[in-house]
Parts: structure tokens; C-alpha cells; sequence
């Protein structure tokens, strides 16, 4: 039976949708008949006092958790999350409540052995709570007492040969999609590159030495399913160059409705006839696509690779055959300053694993020693970057110039000028530079 009246958090199980309360109450109702864990009290109280202390701080309008300062594992300055209650007495069972991130698979493939055996560690030291996944990526394990730990620890890293991923300013755990494991987009091995890069950098991972937070994000395509260029400080999304290819007799069966579009989403539910004008050719944001005489036209030279067309007729276009990565740089959420987008900073790069990746390490060196002598104490390197601009970042990494840093002349967030510079008016500058490139 629960110790603690929670009538606030009821409401939370009154919606149409699943509750994390109904979860934490099934947690609790298992914990009492089972009696789970190392030191009795505490864990087996720990799921409904977590019930009770936040029924109190929506009773009260205030957090009752207080930051837990440097608390982790011998050797390690990340990797976990100190918590603590304000209420101890009140609530024992989180007098401690430490979150532990565990370093998830690439492509966060498992196997059920794997979850069977974290889960095993955790029901017995922790609160047998779980986050799949956090915002970096990594295997979240909520809540935990001091002394478990480096009991944690241990069995995870000599049992199931897993490591803690990344909290503080350090790197944090790398995180990628599928990739060539399941997705035939896929225009380098995310698995691969991610692995490589976490492997080579366990130090930065591991022992929190930069101005704040760097996360890598690998997307394979872009489709951009871990959303590297809104998450990431530098970002990997897979592109292409030259012609998509279209099968022309492929299209026409789409048209003719023998194949369901978007690889037969469409199922379930009547739509209606495939319309391929509305439903592809108008769609194409950079009015690159006709549909004339039963053929779909594309002027290649005018696409930009949103994958919105490949996406819907998924048999009948597939991407180029020269294929590599962008690398974006500065995405964040609001921390010092509002939220921002990855900003390009390779066009195109090969991915090549035979030279173990080099230029790519090469790049990520290079951008970490200029933000380490240059970024403030708590500031992402988008921030950093927006301050002394996007020139500043793209010569400490050794990247020349190109056009497609810059979005238009003279109205670039990146690029300042000077009061003499732009006399004259740069209004007419852009209208200019319209107008000498209308299609």
C-alpha cells in the first residue's frame, strides 16, 4: 500500500496518454512485494517516496531536490548526476537520488540479454527506474544512493563490458542512428564512426575538461533521425553528391497505384489515389521536380537533398552513388543565449575509416583548441562561434572559405561589418544579388 496521498500527480494518469506516475506506481507496488534490493529501506522505499516528494513540490510550487556537487566514481568527473532530497526525513528513500548514464549501444541496437542483465544491476542497486533514452542518447538510471556506485560501476563495466557515458563539461556520449545496420539511405556506417570517435576519445568523455558540453550526433542521411543539426555542437549528416536516380517505370506503377507510397504508410487509413503531382511535385521546396508526359523530371543542379520525394516513392528514387558526410557546427537548446541550428561547415567530406578517420579527427582537434582558449565558462561553441563569429570557428578549424557559408551577401548572423563597409546600402546589395539569381 502507498505511504503518500498523491492526489495532484493523480490527475497525471487521468489523460488519454501513458503517465510516468502509473509507471513509478507499478515500480512501488512491486518493490513492496518483493522486497527488492541491497539496503532494505531505502530501496524498496525509493519509488514511492519519489511519489511523495514530488507531490510536495506541486503542493508547494518548489523543487525539493538540491543540486549533489561532485559525486561519481573514483577516477571519472562524469557520468553520474548527484541528487538530493531536502526532505530527508521526510522521504528516505531519496534521501539520495543519483542518476547514473550508461554509455548505450551505437544505433542503440540490444539484445535481451543485455537489458536482462543492466536490469538485474539496477532492480538490486538502484530504484529500477529507467529513461530509454535521454536527450544525449545514453541509458539513463534514475535514482541511486551514494554507496551504491561504484558497486554499479563494477558489475557494469567487468560483467557486461559497458561503460558510464558523459554529464558535465566534458564530451558526451556520442549517439548516431542505425545506419547501414538497417537503413538503406545510409551514406557512410554511423555504427562505425561513432564507435571510433568514442573509443578515441574516452579522456574527453570521461574527465570534464572543456568550457561546457560538446555532443557529436551522426545522422546517416538527410532524413537527420537523431536530429544532429538541432542537437549537436558538431553535428555528421550523411549526403550525397550528383543525380538522384529515378526508375521510370517504377513511378508509373506508384502513379497507377500498384505500390502504396511512402513504402505503404498510406495503409489503414484511405487516402485516397496517389496524386503525384500534389503529393510530391509540389512538395519539393526547391521546385526542382515536373511530372510531364508520365515522367518525373528533376533538374538535378537545383536539389537540395531533402529526401522528400525518395521518402514517398521509396522503389522508384534512391540517392547518388557519390556519397559522404556535412559536418554542422553550434547546434543548441536556450542556455546563455536562445536556441540555434548547426551552421555548415563542411560542405562534403569523404568518410573514410581506412585512415582510421584522420581528417575527421583532424577537424574535431582543431575546433576543441580554439573553443578551449576562447570560450567563457558555461558557454556551448555556438555561442562562442556567435560571438566572434563564424570566421573566427572555420580559420582555427582550417577550413577555407566557400560560398555555402554564407546565405546571402552582407546578411549573414556571422558576419560583421563595419559602419564605412556597407555605405551605400546593403538593401540594394541583396536585391542585386536576387536578382542576378532568379531561376
Amino acid at each position: 500500500m502507498a505511504k503518500h496521498k498523491t492526489p495532484l500527480l493523480d490527475q497525471l494518469e487521468s489523460g488519454p496518454w501513458p503517465s510516468f506516475v502509473s509507471d513509478i506506481k507499478q515500480e512501488a507496488a512491486s518493490r513492496a512485494k518483493n522486497e527488492k534490493g541491497l539496503d532494505y529501506q531505502i530501496a524498496v522505499d525509493c519509488p514511492d517516496d519519489l511519489l511523495g516528494v514530488l507531490e510536495l513540490s506541486y503542493s508547494d510550487g518548489e523543487t525539493h531536490w538540491k543540486h549533489g556537487g561532485i559525486v561519481g566514481i573514483f577516477g571519472y568527473g562524469g557520468g553520474v548526476i548527484g541528487r538530493y532530497c531536502d526532505q530527508p526525513e521526510m522521504f528516505p528513500g531519496v534521501a539520495h537520488f543519483h542518476t547514473m548514464r550508461v554509455a548505450q549501444p551505437m544505433g542503440m541496437w540490444y539484445n535481451t540479454g543485455f537489458l536482462r542483465n543492466l536490469m538485474d544491476i539496477w532492480d538490486l542497486r538502484g530504484s529500477g527506474l529507467t529513461n530509454m533514452h535521454g536527450a544525449t542518447g545514453d541509458i539513463i538510471l534514475l535514482g541511486t544512493s551514494t554507496p551504491q556506485l561504484e558497486e554499479i560501476y563494477w558489475e557494469m563495466t567487468h560483467g557486461m563490458d559497458v561503460d558510464l557515458g558523459g554529464s558535465g563539461s566534458n564530451l558526451r556520449t556520442p549517439a548516431s542512428c542505425m545506419g547501414m545496420s538497417r537503413c538503406e539511405y545510409a551514406c557512410y556506417d554511423t555504427q562505425e564512426l561513432c564507435y571510433n570517435l568514442t573509443m578515441e576519445y574516452q579522456d574527453e568523455l570521461h574527465r570534464p575538461a572543456f568550457p561546457y558540453k560538446f555532443k557529436f550526433k551522426f545522422d546517416g542521411c538527410p532524413n537527420g533521425c537523431v536530429a544532429a543539426i538541432a542537437r549537436s555542437d558538431l553535428g555528421f549528416l550523411g549526403t550525397f553528391k550528383g543525380p538522384i536516380k529515378i526508375d521510370q517505370e517504377v513511378v508509373a506503377a506508384y502513379v497507377g497505384g500498384e505500390i502504396a507510397p511512402n513504402a505503404g504508410a498510406h495503409s489503414g487509413r484511405d487516402w485516397g489515389k496517389f496524386d503525384i503531382q500534389s503529393e510530391v511535385v509540389d512538395n519539393c521546396p526547391s521546385k526542382c521536380l515536373s511530372y510531364e508526359d508520365g515522367k518525373l523530371i528533376m533538374d538535378h543542379k537545383e536539389c537540395v537533398r531533402c529526401m522528400h520525394c525518395i521518402n514517398t516513392m521509396p522503389q522508384a528514387l534512391k540517392i547518388g552513388d557519390e556519397r559522404g558526410v556535412s559536418i554542422f557546427c553550434g547546434a543548441k537548446a536556450p542556455i546563455l543565449d536562445g536556441p540555434q541550428m548547426g551552421s555548415l561547415l563542411i560542405p562534403f567530406m569523404e568518410v573514410n575509416k581506412d585512415d582510421d578517420y584522420q581528417s575527421i579527427k583532424d577537424l574535431i582537434e582543431n575546433i576543441w583548441d580554439w573553443w578551449m582558449e576562447e570560450g567563457k565558462n558555461r558557454e556551448r561553441i555556438g555561442e562562442t562561434m556567435k560571438r566572434l563569429g563564424f570566421a573566427a570557428l572555420a580559420n582555427a578549424a582550417g577550413v577555407e572559405a566557400d560560398p555555402r557559408h554564407v546565405q546571402e551577401p552582407r546578411h549573414n548572423p556571422y558576419i560583421f561589418w563595419k559602419a564605412e563597409e556597407v555605405e551605400g546600402g546593403w538593401e540594394r546589395d541583396i536585391a542585386d544579388f536576387r536578382k542576378r539569381h532568379q531561376r
